[in-house]
């Protein structure tokens, strides 16, 4: 064997002879099932690290993102993680996280991990995400009054297809016991103020708001670590009066605002439970109508919602 062929040998380009040899079955399978690897290898990737499409299932971001829409997600923007969760299931794995392109700034559609109601330590389900718009930043302060969302003092911008179901909004007397966090004497639009939490900063802990704050600080352990016993709060069995936050929160919101189960329920979304961006509908359809009726189903697309820009 000469060098100049031994060296294409090395790098795996075939040579003339090969190249016109007719292959065997044997070899024509073998390579049939290395390119199918090769698809699934390269699907996996994509899906994991780079993009995926969602379907929206609820009304909760309407007119923005109807039920029906195929939504591309940007994992990459945020930085992808990869799988937390074993296939099927919610045992959690290892998991590790790329670096960010940009952190999540508010107005973003965001894609994340529904952290479950707001007095359970983990969802029901793991792995269920969600779709709502971030409105409120780590360390800001949240407030409602008559529907208008105010951060920090300021307006927040209207989202432009914000939508209301209700014509009047709910006074503030009137309380929505299952309104986030436990105990507040707010409702869904009438709400605040609320300070979202951010990492490394220090809140009083005492009798009177620990329960607003008991159920963020057991998820950041992982576990049930707050007690309360003759008056005094521990963590761990460890008294304590202040707690210092391990993470960055956000606050989300549906822009169909009588109609979206969202922070103002459930509470805050962890940085580290951000899958991505919703960024595009890839098209529209009534998913109502069953594929039996396929005909049907076909003449439901929406073709102004094919390949939608979100925002």
């Amino acid at each position: 064997m000469s060098f100049k062929s031994g060296f294409k040998k090395f790098l795996g380009i075939k040579t003339e002879e090969e190249q016109n040899r007719e292959k065997t079955p044997k070899e024509k399978f073998k390579d049939f099932i290395s390119s199918i690897l090769f698809a699934l290898i390269a699907a996996f990737l994509i899906i994991t690290f780079v993009i995926q499409n969602t379907r929206i299932p609820t009304g909760s971001m309407e007119n923005t993102i109807l039920v029906g829409d195929f939504v591309l997600v940007n994992k990459f923007i945020y930085g992808s993680s990869s799988p937390r969760y074993v296939l099927f299931t919610d045992i959690p794995l290892p998991h590790f996280t790329l670096p960010a392109l940009r952190e999540p700034k508010p107005n973003d559609i965001v894609v994340f991990e529904y952290p479950g109601e707001k007095d359970r330590l983990f969802a029901r389900e793991r792995g269920v995400n969600y779709v709502k718009r971030l409105i409120g930043m780590p360390g800001d302060t949240i407030k409602i009054i008559n529907r208008v969302v105010f951060i920090n003092g300021k307006e927040f911008k209207r989202p432009t297809y914000i939508k209301y179901l209700d014509y009047y909004s709910r006074p503030a007397s009137v309380v929505e016991p299952r309104i986030f966090p436990k105990g507040a004497q707010w409702n869904e639009d009438n709400y605040g103020p609320l300070v979202i939490p951010k990492k490394n900063s220090t809140i009083k802990l005492n009798l009177s708001n620990i329960e607003q704050w008991r159920t963020i600080i057991d998820r950041e352990y992982g576990k049930r670590v707050v007690k309360i016993a003759n008056n005094t709060i521990t963590i761990e069995g460890k008294p304590v009066s202040s707690y210092t936050f391990k993470k960055d929160y956000y606050f989300m919101m549906g822009d169909n605002r009588d109609d979206s189960l969202d922070s103002r329920f459930w509470g805050f979304v962890a940085r580290d439970t951000i899958v991505g961006e919703a960024f595009i509908a890839l098209f529209s359809w009534n998913r109502n109508i069953p594929f039996t009726q396929i005909f049907k189903l076909i003449g439901s697309i929406r073709p102004d919602r094919i390949l939608k820009l979100l925002h």
